[in-house]
């Protein structure tokens, strides 16, 4: 169900000539993760482990030796708990699914089928095994932790959103950004705002995404076979809750507030209220079951001010996001991770894992220590889940855009990925006829914008008509700028 929410959102993010292929490659993303977490990405995650996962909440430390990777259970042979295997895998459609709307409007569909399979498949479970295994290095569940305490990381905001949006960034950082996101004759900087062609569909993925991290958050403790189980359940759902609202309203407030310093009118950004939301989920991600209420209103809050700086960011650097992807995981994703090491409530720490010797550092500093044993641990898991998305992602998106496969041609991109992937010449708008009648006017001639259509010819050319007429071809090849 989430990735109906990832698939609306995205789909009202891009613009309408793109619709189709953005909604493809949401479902093709559920279908390539699927099947490639079930013949090597589980294996790789969980494989080998003798404990029972699913049982790891039970104050019983697992005694098992630290591996890198699993090696057991390739295409789910021996695998028993296919509930387990089930809720894994939404995990990693999930990271998956944030590059892909990073890359909405210019990535060719080889490279997106590519990077979603060696995502899921490898480079994702890497970092899953080492949190959440039992014979991970960073795993709290062990006899032996990372520090005493190994990293906390609850339901997933730096296994799960770090490494997507980290991904994502890499990846937008090499494909470049969309044709006029940024104004070439203002300099650096100066971002043009390509609106989405629905916000409605934002709307609507956004609430679908709210309810369905309610299965994150809280299925995160596995079961709720016993009352301190049930309860722990119960406080996810309430954190995740108050993240999300905390993080909507202050997105609302802080942009209404620079609105009105900027233009003296406030006004009320939609898209900056919905990512709110969701970066305050993203922030509650890993601390939902061990942090108070009131904490998690703080978190959600800080969560969409990180979002906010983040998109500036971007902005500054001239990184393209078409669903703002990277401001709303990876910042907040870090400062969820980070929020664990600060707020983690001794009481629930104790709940969950059976001991609470390093609780979050504010809770140590009012008892007059100053342990922040628990933030360096998730510290030292941020560090690992970055450089292990750095050295796997960055060459291979090296290797897509030498190839050529990583980029789509500068015709299709303009014009849409709609006509030339998915025969959709319906959605060609009169913006995309302004465009080439500058271009025919300096080949062949000129043509009235109103009575001119673009039909798909080939898989290489797209044919200019007026009144039964053709006018001119377009070749994918050819040189093509909005800006010429």
């Amino acid at each position: 169900f989430m990735q109906a929410g990832f698939t609306m959102l995205c789909a009202g993010s891009v613009q309408a000539k793109n619709l189709q292929n953005t909604i493809m490659k949401n479902i093709l993303d559920a279908c390539g993760s699927g099947l490639a977490f079930f013949a090597v990405g589980y294996a790789f995650a969980y494989g080998g482990t003798p404990h029972d996962t699913m049982d790891v909440y039970t104050h019983d430390p697992v005694e098992t030796p630290v591996t890198f990777i699993g090696t057991e259970n390739f295409f789910l042979i021996g695998m028993e708990n296919y509930a387990f295997w089930m809720y894994q895998y939404a995990f990693a459609a999930t990271a998956a699914t944030i590059v892909a709307g990073t890359l909405a409007e210019r990535c060719q569909m080889t490279a997106y089928l590519c990077y979603s399979s060696f995502l899921t498949a490898f480079v994702y479970p890497i970092i899953a095994h080492a949190v959440w295994s039992g014979n991970g290095f960073l795993t709290p569940v062990r006899v032996d932790p990372l520090f005493g305490v190994g990293m906390i990381d609850f339901a997933g905001s730096g296994v799960v959103h770090v490494t997507g949006g980290f991904t994502a960034l890499i990846a937008s950082k090499i494909l470049g950004p969309r044709k006029g996101r940024f104004d070439e004759e203002k300099g650096v900087g100066m971002a043009r705002r390509i609106e989405g062609n629905s916000s409605s569909l934002q709307a609507l993925g956004c609430l679908i995404l709210w309810f369905g991290w309610y299965g994150f958050n809280c299925g995160s403790i596995h079961q709720a076979s016993t009352a301190v189980l049930a309860r722990i359940a119960s406080l996810s759902a309430v954190t995740t809750t108050l993240g999300a609202s905390a993080g909507a309203i202050t997105a609302l407030t802080v942009t209404s507030i620079l609105s009105r310093r900027q233009t003296g009118e406030v006004s009320y950004d939609l898209t900056d209220v919905m990512n709110g939301c969701l970066a305050g989920l993203v922030s509650i991600t890993a601390g939902c079951g061990m942090i108070e209420p009131w904490a998690a209103a703080l978190i959600g809050s800080i969560g969409a001010i990180v979002y906010l700086l983040s998109g500036e960011l971007l902005i500054k650097f001239r990184i393209d996001d078409a669903v703002e992807a990277i401001p709303v995981h990876l910042g907040p994703g870090i400062w969820g991770v980070i929020s664990v090491g600060l707020f983690a409530s001794p009481r629930r720490l104790d709940e969950i894992y059976g001991h609470s010797n390093h609780p979050g550092w504010f809770y140590s500093l009012t008892h007059g220590g100053s342990d922040a044993t628990l933030l360096g641990a998730n510290l030292v898991g941020l560090l690992f889940i970055i450089a292990w998305v750095l050295v796997t992602m960055l060459p291979f998106f090296l290797i897509l855009s030498y190839l050529g496969w990583f980029r789509t041609d500068s015709l299709e991109e303009i014009i849409g990925l709609d006509p030339g992937t998915h025969k959709a010449s319906d959605s060609i708008t009169r913006q995309h006829l302004e465009i080439l009648r500058k271009q025919i006017n300096a080949r062949e001639g000129s043509f009235r914008v109103e009575e001119a259509r673009i039909t798909y010819v080939d898989d290489d050319e797209f044919n200019v008509e007026e009144e039964g007429q053709s006018l001119v071809k377009f070749s994918k090849g050819d040189s093509f700028h909005e800006h010429e």
